[in-house]
């Protein structure tokens, strides 16, 4: 991953990675998947899950460094209020 990544793109990264963890698991807990697809479906959500936690680790590097960051915390509650 480029180091210089801007922090607008890292914050997009989070917050659209964070909604499709929210979009992967209603789907894996709907019964809607064949029986023959929730296999690759839970390894999609683990990839998601893994992407969504190798961006919070920068993020936390990244707002160490810069305190205008908001935290993530709040970056994150932010989202659940829209």
């Amino acid at each position: 991953m480029p180091e210089n990544i801007s922090n607008n793109a890292l914050i997009l990264a989070l917050l659209s990675l964070n909604g499709e963890i929210a979009i992967q698991n209603d789907y894996l807990e709907s019964g809607e998947i064949p029986e023959e697809e929730v296999e690759n479906e839970q390894e999609v959500l683990g990839d998601l899950e893994q992407a969504f936690m190798e961006f919070v680790d920068l993020y936390k590097a990244r707002s160490r460094n810069d305190q205008t960051l908001p935290s993530l915390e709040e970056l994150l509650a932010g989202e659940e209020e829209e």
